[in-house]
């Protein structure tokens, strides 16, 4: 048993090196994202999507080798300890998580403060080790998610089959179905939160467009022309300042960061409860062995893809690049990257572990129960979801956007 927690901890310390390696600049993974860059933002996008996907072979293999191990040494039990030991560092990793932003934010000071390019050049080196970290901690997270899933399915099964014993063996039509389910639920979760982004995102970018235009100061000067002013060397009085409406962006971005996720959060919830309930334990066991399976290859890709796109923008500003077709291209990149890195890749590791804990929360109620012998209690959930679901995916419709021209600039 204390073998089984060691090898959870050194699992989770081998699973970080990996993602050091593909996420680090120092490395040949994101240098040849940077060097992609030269043909444009397609290739850079291509380039890291194959790194991501190739990034998802060295944990797959050291959790695949963790788990047999702890199976041979003390079974099931010992698969759960192995989690425990991942999870003995986790004040380290979420340590070295915080340590990306808090940098970045750094940065951000030191550009409005109108400090040197030296202190940028410090502050962007700290940033791109702290997108580096913050994909270990993903790394991390991904792997002890897998374990735990895993021991909860192990209890699940355990719940149902105490009375009656069922089949659940892997040819089984009924589980191989909820197999292939439960593959395609994070690939619609991930889309979901993916999506989110992008309409938050467009309604910030509206919202600044029209502050450039609308927002004057006393003598009718607009934000733009402000702006422009500065731009070509002019110094504004403070009569001529003009104050944009920051709190207005400020209120976009975390009322959106609620409202865009009731529908995934009422997804995760209710999907184990329409199957478990719908047709049975075994489909449910099924799409619970399916969801772990492709929610962590997806994960692991999303969050490795994120950082290596993320550095290679780094690495091009660190070489003077930033202000050319390359260094465009891998901001491209970069903004690809965020929304794989920050949102959709770790929320899939809640989807894991809210699944699971759902279905062991529902075993007793379908306890041994054949399959479609409830099935009027799943069509009202799903009933019940539909009426939920809806609403909650048209709340946040894209507004219309407007139409680009002189004086409403990109963003």
């Amino acid at each position: 048993m204390f073998t089984c927690v060691v090898l959870g901890l050194f699992s989770g310390m081998a699973i970080g090196k990996g993602t050091e390696f593909f996420t680090s600049f120092d490395y040949g993974p994101t240098i040849s994202i940077m060097d992609r860059a030269r043909t444009g933002p397609a290739t850079v996008i291509i380039q890291g999507m194959g790194v991501g996907m190739v990034s998802t072979i060295l944990p797959t293999l050291i959790l695949v080798g963790c788990i047999v191990a702890c199976n041979a040494l003390s079974g099931q039990y010992g698969i759960a300890l192995a989690a425990v030991g991942m999870l003995g560092t986790l004040a380290v990793s979420l340590s070295t998580d915080a340590f990306g932003p808090v940098a970045d934010n750094a940065g951000g000071l030191a550009e409005m403060a109108g400090l040197g390019p030296e202190v940028r050049a410090k502050t962007d080196s700290l940033d791109a080790l702290g997108n580096t970290t913050a994909a270990m901690g993903k790394g991390f997270a991904v792997g002890s998610a897998v374990l735990t899933a895993l021991s909860l399915l192990a209890a699940f099964k355990n719940e149902v089959t105490h009375d009656k014993p069922m089949n659940f063996e892997i040819f089984d039509p009924i589980l191989l179905a909820g197999m292939l389910l439960g593959c395609m639920l994070p690939f619609f979760f991930a889309a979901l939160t993916m999506m989110s982004v992008g309409k938050a995102a467009a309604e910030m970018i509206q919202e600044v467009r029209k502050q450039f235009r609308e927002i004057k100061n006393a003598k009718g000067v607009t934000l733009l022309e402000a702006i422009q002013k500065v731009t070509a060397g002019e110094h504004l009085s403070e009569e001529d300042d003009v104050e944009p409406n920051s709190d207005r962006c400020v209120m976009i971005s975390t009322r959106s960061s609620v409202k865009e996720m009731i529908a995934p959060g009422l997804y995760a919830v209710f999907t184990p409860l329409i199957v478990g309930f719908l047709v049975g334990p075994r489909m449910l066991m099924g799409l619970l062995a399916g969801c772990i399976g492709s929610a962590a290859m997806l994960a692991i890709m999303m969050g490795n893809a994120g950082g290596a796109w993320d550095n290679s923008k780094k690495l091009c500003e660190k070489l003077k690049l930033k202000k050319t077709d390359q260094g465009k291209a891998c901001v491209v990149g970069d903004t690809v990257g965020d929304p794989f890195k920050d949102t959709s890749g770790p929320s899939l590791d809640i989807l894991l572990k809210l699944m699971a804990m759902v279905s062991l929360l529902i075993a007793p109620l379908i306890d041994g129960n054949e399959d479609w012998k409830l099935w009027y209690v799943g069509l009202i959930i799903t009933v019940l979801c539909l009426i939920a679901f809806g609403p909650a995916c048209g709340q946040a419709r894209e507004q219309p956007s407007h139409g680009r021209g002189q004086e409403d600039p990109v963003v």
